[in-house]
């Protein structure tokens, strides 16, 4: 069985507080495969690229056990292209180019080899594209997690609510979930979005960690604090990279084991915003991987005696 990651594959140009990069490699589907093939060696990437998508990034993941037959090459396209600058909070950014090139046409047709799918990534794309992924696989996979972002709110809402109501878990940050469900409360908020159909529901808060609601239950998960941070551009996709990669490889679904995954989602997420781009991910161990899970454990662990 295999994890299907859909999504972008992509330049980005990068500017932060503490430095610039022209032009690297980017996109969702990107960051979720360098982060997710750390627990999992079989990934079916669905993405489109332009003939200027360098060969040599996926021999790169295909070496990790990522397959390549779910990606269009358009030879003579350009890769989608976004670039933006980031704030001295690294909270807020501005958009300054996104130019979508081949991502305008992308309508993804999944390969036969793919049918064997037993969990789904839909990274953050048009809804129209994440329900027709959804149609096309013959069995519905054990577990289906969704990102998406408040432009499609305001653009797509009816066909973005279609799409949540198929899914198990939702990805959105806390300003997204406010956005979806009107409610100023992110209690209240995460009930009115479980009611739209997901059973779980993730809000990221950057910084500040990430929450898991799966009916009355929530857990917490804390972010780790860190010396230095280059670049949180692919962050939220490292961690839905490594929460999917996690529940991938132990197979199991349980609310229990979802907050051990948005553990090593959040430990993966750290490395990422320690260099621009997937730079990090691509050199860490599992050795590596273990330490920083294990500073998280010690980040919220504590004795208490109340006697």
């Amino acid at each position: 069985m295999s994890l299907i990651v859909v999504g972008t594959m992509a330049f980005d140009a990068l500017e932060t507080p503490f430095g610039k990069v022209d032009k690297i490699i980017g996109g969702s589907a990107t960051y979720v495969a360098w982060s997710a093939s750390n627990f999992c060696n079989n990934i079916k990437q669905v993405s489109i690229v332009g003939g200027d998508f360098p060969q040599k990034e996926m021999d790169a993941l295909a070496k990790r056990g990522v397959a390549f037959e779910g990606v269009e090459v358009v030879k003579d396209g350009k890769s989608f292209f976004w670039s933006g600058r980031y704030h001295m909070d690294m909270n807020t950014r501005d958009t300054l180019v996104t130019d979508l090139n081949v991502l305008a046409q992308f309508n993804p047709q999944l390969p036969d080899a793919y049918q064997d799918c037993e969990f789904l990534m839909l990274g953050n794309l048009v809804p129209a594209v994440q329900k027709s992924v959804i149609n096309q696989l013959k069995k519905r996979p054990k577990l289906i997690v969704m990102d998406t972002m408040n432009f499609w709110m305001e653009s797509a809402l009816d066909e973005l609510k279609e799409v949540i109501g198929m899914v198990d878990v939702l990805l959105v940050n806390d300003s997204e979930a406010r956005q979806l469900s009107g409610e100023f409360s992110i209690v209240k908020a995460a009930a009115k979005i479980q009611a739209m159909g997901p059973k779980f529901l993730i809000i990221k808060k950057g910084e500040h960690g990430a929450l898991l609601f799966h009916n009355n239950q929530v857990f917490y998960a804390p972010a780790l604090p860190l010396e230095d941070v280059f670049d949180p551009t692919g962050a939220g996709d490292t961690f839905a990279g490594g929460f999917i990669g996690h529940l991938a490889k132990t197979k199991d679904i349980s609310y229990s084991n979802m907050k051990t995954a948005i553990i090593v989602g959040s430990a993966m997420a750290s490395f990422c915003v320690e260099k621009f781009g997937p730079s990090r991910l691509q050199e860490i161990t599992m050795e590596d991987i273990t330490d920083r899970i294990n500073e998280f454990v010690e980040l919220v662990n504590f004795d208490i005696n109340l006697v």
